[in-house]
């Protein structure tokens, strides 16, 4: 069954060229649709429109064009805050994404205070707390986080904090947009592979958005290939990087070398 379909979007911005005004499409006629529990791969060079996608499918850019769905309810207007718990994204840049002035405490417990009564979440103090810890100890870190500040941690750490922030109203559906590009190759690795227990752990459906095939056909159930705004080519991950249809995604193929060393044992060694 589909968690995500994404019908026939497209996204434009106006721009003059010299006297005239004309569109300049970011996306074109983009289709596809995830299943629940699968992670699709979407894969491209830097301004492909990968990120747009996602900012679309997330209700933060209005399509120009064409229908996104999200468990059946349509994304757009008043209707995306309802989904706003059902998906939730992890960015690029760990630091960035998390407010420097703010505990550790008050970042992971910042979705449940605001979503709290809508989704009858208990939001006393004591709760709050217990939520925290526990989110904590699923990506790998332990309760004396909760009083220290963002920039006390490493890269790795933050974005464990952030993927905390993610899950604490247990969403159906994660937006991966580039998680580990700012991070070393092992600390990297980790992270992936933290972040595949907690797809299965929770039976969660992933998006995930990278330049790297490597990283991309190591998480992924399936690939979906952008050039220039549009969609060339989708299949599943080993069939279509073994035997890829599309020009510009055997470039990409032989652009990215493979991790060092044996990526089943690089990812294996984050801490439970």
């Amino acid at each position: 069954m589909a968690l995500v379909e994404v019908e026939a979007v497209s996204k434009n911005y106006p721009r003059r060229a010299g006297l005239r005004a004309e569109d300049q499409f970011v996306v074109r006629d983009v289709s596809f649709q995830i299943a629940e529990g699968e992670t699709l791969g979407l894969v491209g060079e830097s301004g492909s429109g990968k990120s747009t996608v996602a900012r679309m499918i997330l209700g933060l850019v209005e399509p120009t064009s064409g229908v996104i769905r999200v468990a059946g309810v349509e994304v757009g207007g008043s209707r995306t805050q309802s989904l706003r718990r059902q998906m939730q994204p992890v960015f690029q840049d760990p630091a960035a994404a998390l407010n420097p002035r703010m505990r550790v405490l008050e970042i992971i417990t910042e979705p449940l205070v605001i979503h709290g009564k809508a989704a009858g979440i208990d939001t006393r103090i004591p709760a709050l707390k217990a939520a925290a810890r526990a989110l904590l100890v699923s990506v790998g870190l332990d309760e004396s986080a909760l009083e220290r500040y963002p920039h006390e941690f490493s890269g790795g750490q933050k974005q464990r904090i952030n993927i905390a922030r993610a899950l604490a109203l247990r969403p159906q559906f994660l937006v991966l947009d580039e998680p580990v590009s700012a991070l070393d190759v092992s600390v990297g690795a980790q992270i992936i592979n933290l972040l595949r227990h907690l797809q299965r752990e929770h039976g969660l459906t992933y998006l995930f958005i990278s330049h790297s095939m490597p990283l991309v056909r190591y998480l992924s159930t399936r690939i979906a290939v952008m050039e220039k705004g549009r969609l060339v080519e989708i299949g599943e991950a080993e069939a279509l990087c073994e035997h890829p249809q599309e020009g510009y995604t055997r470039q990409l193929l032989a652009a990215t070398p493979e991790l060092p060393g044996d990526h089943e044992n690089v990812t294996a060694g984050w801490a439970k």
